[in-house]
């Protein structure tokens, strides 16, 4: 038997993959290695990696400058308790994070993943209000089709998302305001901006002495299937937060570290949150890692002479040394002017070739943001359950290509490393789809 066959058997045995019907989903592909943005599989197929390994892998796969960050911080120090104890790689990536970020976002709280970076800032949201004197500041504003994550808060800010039926008891309430998505050629986007901020309005004359904060996706929500907003919109929308003296979170976890073509999306947007969640490219893909930012206003409210007014919340693996040397190499990297070109480079070829694909009843919504592409295929199970989504991935796969859509929407968002050849084939690759899939 060979390599390949031994470890997919071995994988049908003893692992359970994630969003995977194990009863009707193919084997996994085995992957041997990676470099820049090609995977290389054990059976010697080659696959270019469009959605960068699920948005995380910034710079490419094993970039030699992160790996050599890696291991020179793992031969020195690999792990340390993080309560009690700090160490240089974390405080220089909380410093830098700080003086990136807008305002004064300057409190950085480690943990593992976007979903952790969610929960805590739920949690810092409700404990905020009650050491200031407001416990009765329990409620959450969100927004409709918004994902923030797969633990039990991240899910119920997610909770319209469709994704969670499975677990609506699990959750406490979050009130979902509508979400304004928009498109290239929309023309009804400010009466839907309008819609959703007279609903936001309503909401807050209702409960905002009662609402502890509003959790967003600034400009693209990520899971939801690349919907987006105009940055007008987000600003209203923070004004309105700001004037009602609530707290306003944004989920950054998939729009950070130049996703929407600038740094964050906050800055894009010019709208300064009181707390931010980062993940996915922080470590450049190497390590599990993320952050919740907070401003210092925030902060303060916690610090006092007794414990019961701490923050106590943690993880085992809070500021994990070798994936904040990841982090700081990846920040090197992505503040190179040769990144920055390449991030223009991504966004002009969507431009180009997004709006050029062959014309199809079936093919709607066009949209662009930073190195963010997405257009839907219209059909009558849309949705992450569209029949769709699974014969297109099939067919991308088939002609060496990681495009994986979500459902009936078919979106790109490359690792910064990709070449405009290697774009252009996976263009070239959709408008085949078109063609010969999509009709």
């Amino acid at each position: 038997m060979s390599r390949a066959g031994e470890l997919s058997g071995l994988d049908r045995r003893h692992v359970w993959h994630p969003f995977t019907q194990a009863g009707t989903s193919p084997d996994p592909v085995v992957v041997r290695e990676a470099r820049g943005a090609v995977l290389y599989a054990e059976d010697g197929r080659e696959f270019l990696d469009m959605i960068s390994s699920w948005w995380v892998t910034l710079h490419g796969h094993a970039h030699p400058a992160i790996a050599e960050a890696v291991a020179d911080q793992a031969a020195r120090l690999e792990q340390v308790i993080f309560a009690g104890f700090t160490h240089a790689p974390a405080v220089r990536l909380a410093k830098r994070l700080a003086t990136l970020l807008p305002g004064d976002l300057n409190r950085v709280f480690f943990s593992d993943d976007g979903s952790t970076a969610v929960e805590v800032a739920l949690k810092l949201a409700h404990q905020y209000w009650r050491n200031t004197g407001n416990p009765e500041r329990r409620r959450y504003l969100s927004f409709e089709g918004g994902y923030h994550g797969d633990t039990v808060g991240a899910m119920s800010a997610g909770s319209k998302s469709g994704l969670f039926d499975h677990w609506q008891d699990l959750m406490f309430k979050v009130t979902a305001l509508p979400f304004p998505a928009t498109w290239e050629g929309d023309l009804n986007v400010e009466e839907k901006e309008a819609l959703s901020l007279h609903v936001l309005d309503a909401c807050l004359d209702e409960m905002s002495g009662e609402t502890a904060a509003l959790i967003v996706e600034p400009l693209v929500q990520g899971a939801g299937g690349m919907r987006m907003c105009r940055p007008e919109f987000l600003r209203a929308v923070a004004g309105r937060i700001k004037d009602a003296g609530i707290l306003l979170i944004l989920d950054e976890v998939m729009t950070g570290f130049g996703r929407t073509g600038d740094m964050f999306a906050c800055l894009k947007a010019e709208v300064t949150p009181d707390i931010i969640c980062l993940s996915k490219g922080l470590t450049g893909g190497f390590l599990p890692m993320s952050v919740t930012v907070a401003a210092d206003a925030v902060y303060d409210a916690f610090v006092g002479d007794a414990l019961s007014k701490a923050f106590a919340h943690g993880h085992s693996f809070t500021a994990n040394p070798s994936g904040c040397a990841a982090a700081l190499a990846s920040l090197d990297l992505l503040e190179k002017d040769e990144t920055k070109e390449r991030i223009k480079m991504i966004e002009a070829v969507h431009h180009r070739r997004l709006f050029s694909l062959p014309e199809s009843p079936r093919l709607a919504r066009h949209r662009v943001m930073g190195t963010i592409a997405a257009v839907d295929v219209e059909c009558r199970d849309a949705g992450y359950a569209a029949e769709v989504g699974p014969i297109l991935r099939e067919f991308f796969m088939d002609r060496g290509l990681l495009i994986r859509p979500l459902g009936n929407v078919i979106y790109l968002l490359p690792p910064y490393c990709v070449s405009e050849d290697q774009l252009h084939r996976a263009y070239d690759a959709i408008a085949a789809a078109v063609v010969e899939v999509i009709k």
